[in-house]
């Protein structure tokens, strides 16, 4: 091979294995809890979401777990939402919650509470 063609390929080959990584990392989203949503309606969709809903809630239910904190209505129905949504994502689940929700593509994960993140 020439060393034309090759200083030709290798840019194109090393492109071609960096452009997958930059579009994956674009397309990460995380479910939280839209900020317009009044608290007695994040309430009913927490409550589901850690219910019926199947999201796992430990992480944000007592004290000394990484997520209580800060204790607000809108932080621990964000855990919530986004733990929903990334289990459920791909067999048909949604980030709705009757209007409450709304899909990011910040991390939402702060201190020591890490949102999860399912590809």
């Amino acid at each position: 091979m020439s060393t034309f063609l090759i200083r030709i390929l290798l840019p194109l080959l090393i492109i071609a294995i960096t452009i997958p990584q930059w579009s994956e990392a674009e397309s990460e989203q995380w479910c939280i809890a839209d900020e317009q949503t009044p608290d007695d309606e994040l309430q009913a969709a927490l409550d589901w979401a850690c219910g019926k809903g199947g999201a796992d809630c430990s992480k944000m239910q007592q004290e000394n777990q990484p997520c209580f904190l800060p204790n607000t209505m809108r932080d621990h129905a964000s855990f919530a939402f986004n733990s929903y949504y990334q289990t459920y994502k791909h067999k048909g689940g949604s980030c709705y919650f009757k209007g409450a929700a709304m899909i990011t593509e910040l991390d939402p994960s702060h201190g020591s509470c890490h949102y999860e993140y399912n590809p």
